[in-house]
């Protein structure tokens, strides 16, 4: 009988099937793959509002039509503020590499006020569509309407309650090397809410006014 060992000649090199050392990751790393993870599931969640509000947008029930409910030169307004506090964010975002704290927290409180200006707005439109008695349960285009608009006004929010946290962290501790990691997840998350909006004010209000 025959008994077949991993016997090492003496002197030879032993294989190695692993190894043994593994590389150093970038601290931070995993945070900024399990933040794209989040984005791309947050993708997923407006694909699923659009479609639906592509669906259901067309159905008035004998309601209000968007040409009926859509006030163009306050939601163009809207969409700017949006635009410009994504632009200062990134002079945030550059003040950040500079490792100025007060330009940093200077720029963020900008940012901070134009998505404060886009959220007022919203909610002074939807209040407007209320009292003129567009709610959401009057017909399927307006419950679309207002579960897409609001949900992404719903994430700006959020946006700005990070923000401030943020804000209050760099002023405390400086740009540390966790805080410069959280502003920049901060800026995916900003600019992926500006581009989604830009996506709703083209689909939702341009091409609404011209059914």
């Amino acid at each position: 009988m025959t008994v077949l060992t991993d016997a090492v000649a003496p002197g030879a090199q032993a294989p190695v099937f692993y190894v043994a050392d593994e590389h150093e990751h970038p601290e931070g790393s995993s945070t900024y793959l399990g933040f794209w993870i989040y984005v791309m599931s947050d993708c997923l969640i407006f694909a699923c509002l659009f479609a639906t509000f592509g669906v259901l947008g067309g159905n008035y029930a004998a309601g209000p039509a968007p040409k009926d409910v859509f006030e163009l030169p306050i939601v163009a307004v809207n969409t700017a503020m949006l635009l410009l506090s994504s632009i200062t964010y990134g002079f945030a975002m550059l003040a950040m590499d500079k490792n100025k704290v007060g330009a940093t927290l200077g720029w963020l409180v900008v940012t901070a006020l134009f998505g404060a200006a886009f959220v007022g707005i919203e909610m002074h439109e939807f209040a407007g569509l209320i009292h003129e008695g567009a709610t959401p349960q009057r017909s399927a285009f307006l419950s679309s309407f207002f579960t897409l608009v609001g949900t992404h006004g719903l994430h700006v929010t959020s946006g700005l309650v990070w923000m401030v946290v943020l804000m209050v962290q760099v002023a405390t501790k400086g740009l540390i090397q966790a805080n410069k990691r959280r502003l920049v997840c901060l800026s995916m998350f900003w600019h992926f809410l500006d581009v989604v909006w830009i996506g709703v004010f083209t689909f939702v209000y341009l091409l609404g006014m011209l059914r």
